[in-house]
């Protein structure tokens, strides 16, 4: 696993990360404790030293599930970043600086550390991110040392500019892949001129890139993929990057003849990432232990072509950039 520096962080990330939403809930399908710790133990054991998750994952299990393999297991070197944000307590119109402290309060207990490393702004609303006054109680936890450091994460282009701006943002955490290919125009350039890490959220489209769905495949009824399966109700543009799911499985098939032999599609839409060197690190969900595997194996793999690299420039030009709904 090839490392990489994390922003202005003093932290060396392993360039594919663990995306904890999956071990939260059944929002991606159930997982068991024990699978979920098995998960963690083999990321961590496939060199994988950064784990993403949030409070409001599972009403907070994936936190918990941290927590237990950090004290179980003994290792140390594992960098946590959590967000808040989203939970009932503070969105959409509860924010306030004892909400936010007691947000960060029960994390700190869940993950069972005393500070934390990276806590992130969870897709918050435009208007708060605009007030700035969040930025200032997070720099105030941050000089009480119950966090390290403080990034948010973003759905729009726009909104990640408004963050850049805030002096002390550590990180940005953005949908950037295949489909969704915007951030790579202005924000990831001004990111890497100012030492603020990219954490990449949603790697394959919530599943689209992994290249095996079809306009058949179904998900069950507490999956968030459910939400927007048909195209008709639209969940803040993240699920299969903001694309319709027949279109999005469409655009996957096309996708096929870009695949260099002997790879998989996933290997290819992560690696794609890989190659933009303002990119700190990917996290990668998983529900199954040969995930995990798969995902980090994508670190070995050499860089695209520049000719492949034009190729999908042009595909999501002429192809895809049209038929994206919501933030961006």
């Amino acid at each position: 696993m090839k490392t990489r520096s994390f922003g202005s962080i003093a932290f060396q990330s392993s360039e594919i990360g663990l995306g904890c939403w999956q071990l939260g809930g059944t929002d991606w399908g159930a997982v068991e404790d024990g699978d979920a710790l098995s998960i963690l133990g083999a990321a961590a054991d496939a060199g994988v030293n950064f784990f993403d998750t949030a409070d409001v994952y599972g009403g907070g299990r994936s936190e918990s599930l941290i927590g237990r393999f950090l004290k179980e297991s003994g290792r140390k070197d594992i960098f946590v970043a959590t967000k808040l944000g989203r939970t009932s307590a503070l969105y959409p119109a509860g924010y306030s600086e004892a909400t936010l402290r007691a947000a960060t309060e029960a994390s700190l207990r869940r993950l069972g550390v005393e500070t934390l490393d990276l806590t992130q702004l969870h897709c918050i609303p435009l208007e708060v991110l605009r007030r700035g006054e969040i930025f200032g109680w997070l720099r105030q936890l941050r000089t009480e040392g119950k966090i390290r450091a403080f990034g948010a994460s973003v759905e729009s282009v726009d909104e990640g500019h408004l963050c850049l701006a805030q002096e002390g943002v550590s990180s940005l955490q953005v949908i950037f892949n295949v489909f969704r290919q915007r951030p790579a125009e202005t924000l990831l350039p001004q990111a890497l001129a100012k030492g603020v890490a990219i954490i990449v959220r949603l790697p394959l489209a919530s599943g689209v890139l992994a290249g095996g769905f079809t306009r058949t495949t179904t998900f069950a009824a507490a999956d968030h993929r459910n939400y927007n399966r048909d195209g008709g109700a639209f969940n803040v543009g993240e699920t299969f990057a903001g694309l319709p799911f027949p279109k999005a499985v469409e655009l996957a098939d096309a996708l096929r003849s870009f695949i260099p032999e002997g790879w998989t599609m996933a290997q290819l839409a992560q690696r794609w990432i890989l190659d933009h060197t303002a990119v700190s690190t990917v996290i990668t969900g998983a529900s199954r232990v040969a995930q995990v595997g798969a995902n980090a194996s994508v670190s070995a793999l050499p860089r695209l072509s520049t000719e492949l690299h034009a190729r999908l420039a042009e595909f999501y030009r002429s192809e895809v950039q049209a038929h994206i709904r919501g933030p961006y």
